[in-house]
């Protein structure tokens, strides 16, 4: 039965991974580029397309469609900023960099700093270095 429900969801949703459409076109005319480190996979159709002008590039995402997942290096060759896809350079990160993350933006990871409502605990105390300002004489 799971395997009914995942087949309707990738025929009739998009946002649950490649469509059933996408699939198909992938299939017949995709050339695997390569796989990031959350398992997305990217792809392109060699030739220019005469529809766009340029080379057709496209993502399939490992799990929820979600753009932000998509790290920088990738980010720039989908969008015909660099040539050459991060998996045929041997770009070396600096120490200090950071690993790729999501935008956790409306998920229970989401970034809530310090005096945040909805940050659990006690809030800061508020309201003591503040005078308001009132016009007159």
């Amino acid at each position: 039965m799971e395997w009914l429900k995942q087949a309707l969801l990738h025929y009739f949703t998009w946002w649950n991974g490649a469509n059933f459409n996408t699939r198909f076109y992938t299939n017949r005319y995709g050339q695997l580029v390569g796989h990031d480190e959350q398992g997305n996979a990217y792809y392109r159709r060699p030739g220019i397309d005469p529809a766009l002008g340029f080379e057709r590039r496209w993502v399939i995402y490992n799990g929820i469609s979600e753009a932000s997942k998509t790290p920088p290096g990738w980010n720039g060759w989908l969008h015909h900023t660099v040539d050459v896809a991060p998996t045929e350079e041997d770009y070396k990160p600096h120490p200090w960099e950071l690993p790729h993350m999501p935008n956790p933006t409306g998920t229970p990871a989401a970034i809530r700093p310090e005096g945040s409502t909805l940050k659990p605990g006690p809030r800061q105390p508020t309201g003591g270095d503040y005078e308001a300002w009132s016009p007159g004489p």
